[in-house]
């Protein structure tokens, strides 16, 4: 499983998404998809209770996974399962096809965000998640575990800065909960970590967001970053030639 805290994301921004009810994600009257990004909310431990709510009434996930579902066209169903973890970490698991959004990651993030800044990198995390079921629904090479989660960051990337208002802002937001992760002694990757180091995937964001847009963001220009432009414009032709067959009209 490819599974960590690190990467999360989302303003509130989604009321017309509001589900009827606020136990579970499936309603009586909800059919279970062919294919697609389909979300169940499962009951938390009680230590998780405040953290499932906070998902829940932000409607991270929902947002989220109707926006993924109106970019690609998954030719099969990937369940995301928000549930308590109890530690095992968010990740995709490729033999059961399912994203489970552990309630129990929030809790470090929290304190070092606040629930605004939170939300903005709760998107960050489900699109990361997303670009791991990518990757095997497109059953694109297998280069590493290292690999994969660098090329799953770079879909987060390709998702947020295609159109959304909001997405540099967000992927910024996801830099500074590094930052303050490796502040706090609690970013650095370890020896069987899949993820790149904090400091890594921090720069990683902005050098995307910079090279997206270094006129709206002259202040992350720095000599270090003076090939961002073609980074981000390899970043995003690779993605979108390898989503060609998925990307909707």
């Amino acid at each position: 499983m490819n599974r960590r805290w690190a990467t999360w994301g989302l303003r509130a921004t989604m009321a017309a998404l509001l589900l009827a009810g606020t136990g579970c994600a499936l309603l009586p009257q909800e059919e279970v998809p062919e294919k697609g990004f389909w979300l169940r909310y499962e009951k938390p431990a009680a230590t998780d209770e405040a953290h499932a709510r906070f998902l829940k009434n932000w409607q991270l996930a929902e947002f989220t996974l109707a926006d993924l579902n109106a970019y690609v066209d998954l030719p099969h169903l990937v369940t995301v399962f928000a549930k308590s973890c109890h530690g095992e970490g968010t990740g995709y698991d490729p033999d059961t096809r399912t994203i489970e959004v552990c309630y129990d990651d929030l809790a470090e993030p929290r304190e070092l965000l606040g629930d605004e800044d939170l939300s903005e990198v709760v998107r960050v995390t489900l699109y990361h998640e997303a670009g791991h079921a990518l990757i095997d629904a497109l059953d694109l090479p297998d280069e590493g575990p290292r690999a994969e989660a660098d090329t799953a960051d770079r879909f987060a990337q390709v998702a947020l800065l295609r159109g959304h208002p909001e997405g540099e802002e967000t992927l910024l937001t996801a830099a500074r909960l590094y930052d303050r992760a490796i502040a706090a002694d609690s970013g650095a990757a370890g020896a069987t970590d899949e993820h790149a180091p904090d400091a890594a995937r921090a720069e990683s964001h902005r050098c995307a967001v910079y090279g997206k847009a270094p006129g709206r963001h002259k202040d992350l220009a720095s000599p270090s970053r003076t090939d961002c432009q073609a980074t981000w414009t390899r970043t995003r032709d690779t993605w979108t030639r390898d989503l060609a067959p998925l990307l909707r009209p």
